[in-house]
């Protein structure tokens, strides 16, 4: 009985099955050849490593007991749990980390702006300034002189406040641009014209207040001693 001629789909499907059998056999060998060159790159390192474990062995030399591994080992094993939330706390405090310094880094970014707008603007001249002043205070005054003024710094306050109020300087500043007139031309004052002066209503109220000055300092403690 003579076998069936094989027809063309036949030959086909066949040379189909052989070829996906070369390309599996290729993929095998080229994977063989991967493992040949990783096992001989691999070999190299594990002498070293087997080298460098010798020699550190030695370096510990008899107080390396084997009891000892297989106890630190049998200890990480019965504290895995521990070790695993002692991570776990690690990865949460790094997570807070990153995101402490992802708010941080705009607030410093602001610091740092505020700062620069503060240098521009001259505060922190003025700063070394006043430290200057603090420094000559520090110097020039006793701690008899500090306590002193301790002790009246309410007296002191109190005639700040007193100074400073609208009508005193309205009159400081009229006193000061009087003054200033004054001296621009006093070789044309005669003494008539000072006695005319007497009688004008302004002269007449500075003079009483000039009296009333000399009374207050005549009424003032007669102890102060001069520094």
């Amino acid at each position: 009985m003579s076998a069936a001629p094989i027809t063309q789909d036949q030959f086909n499907l066949l040379m189909e099955r052989l070829d996906r059998i070369e390309d599996h056999l290729s993929e095998q060998r080229r994977r063989q050849e991967e493992l040949d060159e990783l096992k001989r790159d691999l070999i190299p390192i594990a002498n070293q490593m087997v080298k460098i474990s010798i020699d550190e062995l030695a370096e510990i030399g008899y107080e390396f007991k084997l009891e000892d591994l297989l106890f630190l080992l049998k200890r990480l094993l019965r504290d895995t749990n521990l070790l695993l939330k002692g991570l776990d706390q690690l990865e949460s405090m790094m997570g807070l980390g990153e995101e402490m310094n992802r708010l941080m880094k705009p607030m410093f970014n602001t610091a740092v702006e505020e700062l620069d707008r503060l240098e521009r603007e001259g505060y922190f001249a003025f700063a070394r300034e006043g430290w200057r002043i603090i420094e000559r205070v520090v110097t020039e005054f006793s701690e008899e002189d500090v306590r002193a003024l301790a002790d009246n710094v309410v007296t002191i306050l109190t005639t700040v406040r007193n100074m400073t109020q609208p009508d005193i300087m309205a009159l400081a500043n009229q006193s000061v641009d009087a003054l200033r007139e004054a001296g621009e031309d006093v070789e044309s004052i005669t003494t008539w014209k000072l006695l005319k002066e007497l009688g004008s209503p302004q002269v007449r109220r500075g003079m009483v207040r000039m009296l009333n000055l000399l009374k207050a300092m005549g009424e003032s403690p007669t102890n102060i001693s001069p520094n």
